[in-house]
Formats: structure tokens, sequence, C-alpha cells
């Protein structure tokens, strides 16, 4: 057998515990667009910064869900040959697409209750695109 031994206890997790350092960078770029959120849009509210960063982590976490399972119906959507599967699998795109946004409010209140409020599905999805966007760019401008 060639290649290189898998290791079972590797994952997401066990990255993330490690500490790479992309994993890391987002959580502040997050947490800094998360508070830039929390002083200037009114209906985003966080009761001090520890819970601006607990929730910064919550949002890595619960984005890199959503980024794989994106990516997954991507794959679905490419690989569907008949139109009715196109348009099932571009409907469950939109599903995922809108949907998380919901599932990221119902986590944030679960999880932080009254403490922390990140408005309401169109203020959570612009913070989401501001997020992903910060994201991107400091990854392109510090990560090679």
């Amino acid at each position: 057998m060639t290649g290189a031994p898998t290791d079972s206890r590797s994952g997401p997790f066990r990255r993330w515990a490690r500490g790479n350092p992309s994993d890391v960078i987002d959580v502040f770029v997050y947490v800094v667009v998360l508070n830039l959120a929390i002083e200037y849009v009114p209906s985003v509210i966080s009761e001090g910064f520890t819970l601006s960063l607990l929730t910064a982590v919550l949002l890595k976490v619960a984005l890199e869900v959503v980024l794989v399972v994106k990516a997954r119906v991507v794959n679905r959507l490419h690989s569907a040959t008949t139109p009715s599967g196109k348009v099932a699998t571009v409907l469950l795109l939109w599903v995922v697409a809108a949907g998380s946004k919901l599932v990221v409010l119902e986590l944030v209140d679960v999880v932080f209750g009254d403490a922390v409020s990140l408005g309401g599905f169109v203020s959570v999805t612009l913070l989401v695109i501001a997020l992903l966007g910060a994201r991107a760019g400091v990854r392109r401008l510090l990560l090679p």
C-alpha cells in the first residue's frame, strides 16, 4: 500500500486543537467584525468582550459546518445529470444558504440566551457575508 498513513484521529477538531494558524486568524477576524457590528448595528448586541469572543468561536464552528454542507451540495449539483436533479439540488442549496442563517440565530440564542443577539435574518445574513468576506481578505493577505 502506497501513500501516507491515515490517522483515524485526524479531522476538523484535531486540526483545530493543534492550532491551525488559519483557524486562529479566522477567530480573530470574526471577533473584530462581530465587535464592529455590535458597535454600529443596533440589533447586534453582546454584553461583553468575552461573550463576543465566545460568539466568534461559535460562529467559526457553525460556518465551517455550513461550508462543508454547501460544498457537498455543490458537488451534488455538478454531478446531477437530469434537469430535475439540477433543479432539486439548486433548491437544496437555497435551503442550506437560508436555513444556515436561521440555525446560526437559534444556536446563538440557545447557547447565550439574551446576553447575545445577532438581530434578525437580514442582519445575520449581512454579518455572515461580512465575516466570510473579511476572512477571505485576511487569508489572502497573510497566508501563502
